[in-house]
């Protein structure tokens, strides 16, 4: 359970790095350079300490990758212009856990307790209450109906190619008598789906310059001096590296019926961490929402160590 609390917690933190580093330098680069510094760094790991490539499971965490840093990503990016921060997070991290869930359940056989069932749909519960837009906070932009699909495929990225596909390279590497439940296996995974996604997202991108339909660039002069590459080096450490690394780990040893509500938990962890680097101060809604998505996190990690 604590790898899916450091996963919430890392990408939690990323967040706040990831908007900084999109502000000063625009979506694309961004996202790919936050890419590139995780395979960088885990692929030295994983080449060095890890085991390379040489995992029975190597192919599904490329599939893995490919699916949900890679389409994923792109399906939550796309839904952001078009529904706004809040309902895009409500569904992205909302719809994963259930997906993964039934989809490791029929696929994988694992069955998950009715308590563990009734303490996840109280996280997720506890999310919705906190983020979801309402009279008070509405919508940022103008919402779209396409967004709606675009927020589905964000969804079934992260439940399906993140978590299912990576459960499954994690059964076949275990069948053939591979440890799995340590660190180094849960950070060489990373970097597995890392570079899948990033061959994915560079050849997207590649066709989008094709089409010259390419988003556009930061204003000028928005994006000198060193900030920019701080916020995206840490942007690229809190994310791919450490927070990817820890959701590997987690998923090696625990259901992804109870990681995802857990990892659901992000958008309020970074509350906290928006309030002390920005001085965002959160509302009284989200606070009551955090408040009952912690009890559910408790009270799961209470009845999952029984």
């Amino acid at each position: 359970m604590i790898p899916a609390f450091l996963t919430s917690f890392f990408f939690a933190l990323n967040a706040t790095c990831a908007s900084h580093s999109i502000r000063l330098l625009g979506t694309l680069r961004a996202n790919l350079s936050r890419l590139a510094i995780g395979v960088l760094v885990l692929g030295l790991f994983a080449h060095t300490i890890g085991g390379g490539f040489t995992s029975a499971g190597t192919a599904w965490f490329f599939l893995s990758g490919a699916i949900g840093l890679g389409l994923g990503d792109l399906g939550t990016y796309g839904a952001l212009p078009l529904l706004g921060s809040r309902i895009t997070l409500l569904m992205v991290q909302c719809l994963a856990a259930p997906l993964a869930a039934i989809g490791e359940w029929w696929w994988l056989g694992t069955r998950l307790s009715v308590a563990q069932v009734a303490c996840g749909s109280v996280i997720l519960a506890g999310v919705a209450v906190a983020i979801a837009p309402g009279r008070s906070s509405p919508p940022m932009v103008r919402v779209k109906p396409v967004g709606f699909l675009f927020g589905f495929i964000g969804a079934c990225g992260q439940g399906l190619g993140a978590a299912l596909l990576s459960r499954k390279a994690v059964m076949v590497a275990a069948a053939a008598g591979e440890s799995v439940s340590n660190v180094t296996f849960g950070l060489t995974a990373a970097y597995e789906r890392l570079l899948a996604g990033l061959i994915f997202t560079l050849g997207w991108f590649l066709v989008l310059r094709i089409l010259r339909r390419l988003p556009g660039s930061p204003p000028p002069g928005t994006a000198r001096g060193r900030a920019p590459w701080l916020w995206t080096l840490a942007n690229g450490l809190a994310g791919p590296v450490a927070g990817v690394g820890c959701f590997q780990w987690a998923l090696a040893t625990t259901p992804s019926g109870i990681v995802l509500p857990i990892a659901a938990t992000t958008p309020l962890v970074s509350i906290p961490i928006a309030f002390w680097l920005e001085g965002d101060r959160p509302s009284r809604r989200s606070i009551v929402g955090g408040v009952i998505a912690v009890g559910g996190c408790v009270v799961l990690t209470l009845v999952s160590h029984r």
